[in-house]
């Protein structure tokens, strides 16, 4: 069990901007009652503040077995209680289930022992959800919907043997990654630049579907597409185009997808028979546009035997969304050109003004990443960070082995309102 003297515990509120340190026991949390009762109201009103400790590095690790260590202590004093479902709590609740709420996020860390198990939902309870979701990687609404409640009725055993899962993982890749490097993280649908040790920017992103996932590798950003064409891959013409041209007959025009031949001579929709397999044996290819084009004004090449890469897309809307697993294998990356500028930082002539001017002209034009970045697409679903933070995400892929339920598969999801021309990426350009 770590131990945290006053100060460390003064430096941990300030860090994390909330009254209770997840992974800190209440014992600890006694020691600064003084200041805990000056902090309480200001403390309620802000959120767990993102790290700048890459989630590859022997930081997370150390953090990760100090986590393990704490909820084998929360194992051993029976877990946690069972928050009643079927309730959407929410800020004015009276009822019997706000006191188990309490003891339930009293037990994580997430509110102090000293607020109580009063039924009224407060403002207290309110700031210690949206932390929680903050750490299950839940939009912050302070709700406690359905999701929320998956996250909550996660048995303690279960999350222990979920960072004891992930650590080896971790283990894998706390070693030399390069001064510079990106890392997705495709559980959490986040990309983070890191440069001498730190993260330099932060992506939310899209990432694959259950059925169309993104792989785990280790690779290189090699090159940069601006306003690229969009060559539908032959898996999205059989499984979305198809369908979607029989439903629409306007769908290729309105969504500015070109058909050719094998000769490369243009061709009309109508000459294709869209209730067989005979678009098959065509090319289709998406104009150039940021407004529409699925890889939004960029594309980033990394090289690997699975055909995918990292872009920008014009569907922004899916960046606001808890359910990011929407595309066909590849990242979409929000803010990418901050992310291509991080790319280009040692490639000459390439600064961020020359970056929006390119974009900006509308002109197909590509540029070598020089020397090239490593990339690490990784499947971590728990961590730990050195500010006693601990963080979870859904096992979407089902690959920890533990039977945990999707929250994706508890509720039903708000998807992006931005219309989406096929399925937005893929294996080609």
């Amino acid at each position: 069990m770590r131990k945290f003297s006053v100060s460390n515990l003064t430096l941990a509120l300030v860090l994390t901007g909330v009254g209770a340190v997840a992974g800190l026991p209440a014992r600890a949390q006694d020691a600064d009652q003084a200041e805990w009762a000056q902090r309480y109201d200001a403390d309620a009103r802000l959120t767990v503040s993102r790290s700048t400790t890459p989630i590859l590095s022997e930081a997370t690790v150390a953090a990760t077995e100090a986590a393990i260590e704490h909820f084998r202590e929360i194992v051993a004093n029976g877990g946690w209680p069972q928050v009643p479902t079927g309730h959407q709590l929410k800020l004015g609740t009276n009822s019997p289930a706000v006191s188990v709420l309490r003891k339930r996020l009293i037990v994580s860390g997430d509110i102090a022992a000293e607020t109580g198990a009063s039924p009224v939902f407060d403002s207290y309870v309110e700031a210690a959800v949206r932390r929680f979701q903050a750490r299950h990687g839940i939009i912050e609404t302070g709700v406690v919907n359905q999701q929320t409640v998956a996250a909550l009725n996660v048995p303690a055993e279960t999350r222990l043997r979920q960072l004891e899962t992930n650590l080896v993982r971790l283990r894998s890749f706390s070693k030399d990654l390069g001064n510079r490097y990106v890392t997705a993280n495709i559980p959490a649908a986040q990309v983070e630049t890191v440069e001498n040790g730190a993260v330099v920017t932060h992506h939310i992103a899209g990432v694959g579907k259950i059925d169309r996932q993104s792989p785990v590798m280790q690779t290189k950003a090699i090159q940069i597409n601006f306003n690229p064409f969009w060559t539908v891959p032959a898996s999205v013409i059989r499984k979305d185009l198809i369908p979607k041209m029989q439903a629409d007959p306007n769908y290729l025009h309105d969504n500015h997808i070109r058909v050719y031949n094998k000769e490369g001579q243009e061709l009309q929709p109508e000459q294709i028979n869209w209730r067989s397999l005979d678009a098959m044996n065509y090319k289709f290819r998406q104009d150039i546009g940021g407004d529409f084009n699925s890889l939004g004004v960029v594309r980033i090449d990394i090289a690997n035997p699975y055909g995918v890469y990292m872009h920008d897309t014009p569907a922004k809307g899916v960046f606001g969304d808890d359910f990011r697993f929407v595309s066909s294998g590849c990242i979409r990356l929000q803010n990418v050109r901050d992310y291509v500028a991080f790319l280009l930082r040692e490639t000459p002539g390439w600064d961020r003004d020359h970056i929006d001017q390119v974009i900006a002209s509308g002109e197909r034009v590509d540029v070598k990443i020089t020397p090239a970045v490593p990339v690490y697409w990784v499947y971590v679903t728990g961590w730990g960070a050195p500010d006693g933070i601990t963080q979870f995400r859904d096992d979407i892929y089902q690959r920890d082995g533990l039977g945990v339920a999707r929250a994706a598969d508890m509720a039903p999801v708000t998807q992006a309102a931005a219309p989406a021309p096929v399925a937005k990426d893929d294996n080609e350009n």
